[in-house]
Formats: structure tokens, sequence, C-alpha cells
């Protein structure tokens, strides 16, 4: 009887052995021996097994949040053009773009002033003529845009015209004191004053971090914050500081004449594609 129990006792401890560690695969400390994980299958390539996985969906493209009222365009359509984004004489731009180029409304708004005449000579370099054929559109924003250094304006853009958004207003040029320079159109950003006071509409606002956004980014960003708080700040009429004096004979420098060949280090140029 006592031989029995023993042989009793010791079946139930193997059979206990067997279902915890004993049955443990045999192998180096801390170094499994399980066979490894099946790899996980990547959309649209087979499994091992051979199961396709369905495609993944494409990313939801989500439109930037609307910062203005207003809805811009980049001046110069249909075009690969490039610009600085630094402060040469005066806080305006030079964008380069072919000639024949689409010169095109930023923004909703009137026109205030149109310049179908390149007056300006270098015997007189009147500040006013300087921007030679010209355009200029009060914004719904109540900002002042001036294109210049046109080729031509289109006929039926007049003072007091309405324009939209993006409508052809000229054409790429270098009418003005930029007749020895590459084609280019000239871009400023300011507030309405009377034509005497040219020195405003020639540019006021740096307008390079608004032409970032409008061409590639967020198209409602608006200069109008930064437009008349500066207005509020200089005055409605502020006297001219910079380039203002006619020089006969000897042009003053206001703007560069080419696009340069090799990025200047202190420089960022933007380029943008068609």
């Amino acid at each position: 009887m006592e031989i029995m129990r023993s042989g009793r006792l010791a079946a139930l401890a193997g059979a206990t052995c067997l279902a915890a560690s004993c049955g443990a695969p045999a192998g180096v400390a801390g170094v499994s021996t399980l066979p490894p994980s099946p790899p996980v299958p990547v959309a649209g390539h087979p499994s091992p097994g051979g199961i396709v996985p369905p495609p993944a969906e494409d990313p939801v493209r989500v439109p930037p949040p609307k910062l203005s009222p207003y809805t811009y365009a980049f001046p110069v359509k249909g075009c690969r053009v490039s610009y600085s984004r630094k402060l040469l004489v005066l806080p305006k731009t030079t964008i380069w773009a072919g000639r024949g180029c689409a010169f095109v409304s930023p923004v909703d708004g009137v026109v205030t002033e149109v310049n179908v005449r390149n007056q300006w000579t270098p015997s007189t370099d009147r500040g006013a003529d300087r921007e030679g054929r010209f355009v200029t559109v009060k914004g719904e924003d109540g900002v002042l845009y001036l294109g210049g250094h046109l080729d031509s304006v289109e006929d039926a853009v007049r003072v007091g015209a309405k324009v939209k958004a993006g409508q052809l207003l000229g054409r790429v040029g270098n009418s003005g004191n930029a007749r020895d320079t590459a084609p280019n159109l000239y871009f400023a950003m300011s507030w309405p004053a009377p034509p005497q006071y040219w020195w405003i509409r020639r540019g006021m606002v740096p307008p390079w971090t608004y032409l970032d956004s409008w061409d590639d980014g967020n198209r409602t960003l608006s200069p109008r914050k930064e437009t008349l708080a500066l207005r509020k700040r200089l005055g409605t009429l502020p006297a001219c500081v910079q380039l203002c004096a006619s020089k006969p004979g000897s042009p003053q420098k206001e703007q560069e004449t080419k696009p340069p060949k090799k990025a200047d280090p202190d420089d960022t140029r933007v380029v943008v594609p068609l």
C-alpha cells in the first residue's frame, strides 16, 4: 500500500513538472529559443502567406486656418519668378520675371492710379516717374498696392475700376528707371495718399512675408494690421526720407539691376515655379 502511494505521488509530481517549468525550452538564459514572429505585412506588398493587405488611404489635406476676411493672389501669374527677402533701400521688393508675364491684382479692390506713359528720363530723374508705367489698387483691406516698371497696362484698367484678386492689370517690363535692368515687377505696399506724396505709394510695408504666404502657404494672411499700425506711428502723410531729391544725369540707385547668378549668403531668395 505504501509503495503504491509513493508511485502515485511521483506520477503527480512529474505531471506538475511537465505543466510548469520543466516544460520550458532549453537555451541560454535571457535568449529565447521560440520561433520568430511573422513579419507585419506592408500595404500593397504580399505577405509570406501570399495575402495582400488593402492599400492605405491617402492622407487628408487640412486647409490652412482663415486668418482674415480677405483672399490674396501672388501678383505675378503664370511665370517662374524670384524675389529677395531683405531690405535694400526701400521697403518694397523686385519680383524678377520674364517680359510680358502677367501682373495681377493681389486682392479685390479699386484702381486708384494708372500711368500708361513712361515719362522717366535720366536727365530729370523725377521721383514720381521712377516706377515708369504703373497701376495702384486700393484693396478692400485698406492697403494700397503698386505694381511698377510695367511694359503695358490693360485697356480696361482705369481709375475707379473694380478689380478682383488675380485679375490681369498689366504686363511685366522694365519701364521707368529700370530701363537698363532685366524685366521685373516693382511691387510695393502702403496706404492711400494724394499723388503728390509719391514716396508713400512706392513702399512703406516690407512685402516679402506676405508674398511667401500668398504663393505657397496661406492666402488669407493680410498686411492690413501691420499697415495700419505703421501709419498710426508715422502719420498719414510722413515726409520723404529716402531717395527724395532728383539728381539730373545721375539716377539714384533704388533697386537691383538683374537677378543674381549665385545666391547671396546674406539673402534668402525665393524662387516661385510655374
